[in-house]
């Protein structure tokens, strides 16, 4: 009981919900007001009550902020840089910033997930760079380079470089993210955060023993999901 009350309290909300969830309130309200006073019907207002109760939760859980704490070594580890599902694990061909092989490890977060993101690496930020695009599915292969998207790229004390990338969605419109260049970096903080479903990519050096497989589900800052080399 003890440690459920402390997961409790070591949850709060994101502050990039709570304008969303402010303004969404007082429209449900007032629409609800307005359903009241012209149907007159019970039976449509309690319909919408509950239908709007249980979207407004599905909201409330999306846009959660646990405090989470990564329990172990972090030299040479790689965490899940969010919550999800893992859509692709392979050796890809990076011209953008490698123009070499990487491995990557692909998570998607459905709109039932946590959105915020953690540096999966502990090290220093090299460079943010941000760049428009379509809106494809995220857990399409195309949705890595064609949809809006942003790169974070990433240094271990070791030198190895890691590149993040937060791709918007189907859905999602808008990526934040608060990672800033030349600015130190560590597990347990947060990158950025993506609304309503979305996907995040991390290409790592070959050589590096990925430790999650397909369609595995992930926590982020808790899931290792790769080793580096030394």
């Amino acid at each position: 009981m003890g440690d459920r009350i402390k997961r409790i309290k070591n949850i709060r909300l994101h502050r990039e919900g709570t304008n969303t969830l402010f303004y969404v309130g007082i429209g449900i309200v007032a629409i609800g007001a307005l359903l009241w006073y012209l149907s007159g019907n019970s039976f449509i207002f309690n319909v919408y009550v509950v239908i709007m109760a249980i979207a407004y939760c599905v909201m409330i859980n999306f846009f959660r902020c646990p405090i989470r704490y990564f329990n172990g070594e972090t030299k040479n580890i790689v965490v899940a840089p969010a919550d999800g599902r893992v859509v692709v694990v392979e050796e890809v061909v990076e011209d953008e910033y490698f123009h070499n092989k990487r491995l990557m490890v692909s998570i998607f977060m459905s709109l039932f997930n946590v959105h915020a993101n953690w540096f999966p690496v502990d090290g220093k930020v090299k460079f943010v760079k941000h760049f428009n695009g379509n809106f494809h599915k995220a857990w399409l292969p195309k949705a890595s380079e064609e949809n809006e998207h942003a790169d974070i790229m990433l240094e271990t004390d070791d030198g190895q470089e890691i590149l993040c990338r937060q791709i918007a969605g189907a859905v999602a419109r808008r990526i934040v993210t608060y990672a800033k260049d030349e600015e130190d970096c560590y597990i347990d903080e947060h990158l950025g955060f993506i609304k309503f479903g979305s996907r995040v990519d991390v290409y790592l050096p070959l050589g590096s023993e990925v430790c999650v497989k397909m369609g595995q589900s992930t926590t982020g800052d808790q899931t290792v999901i790769a080793k580096l080399k030394n």
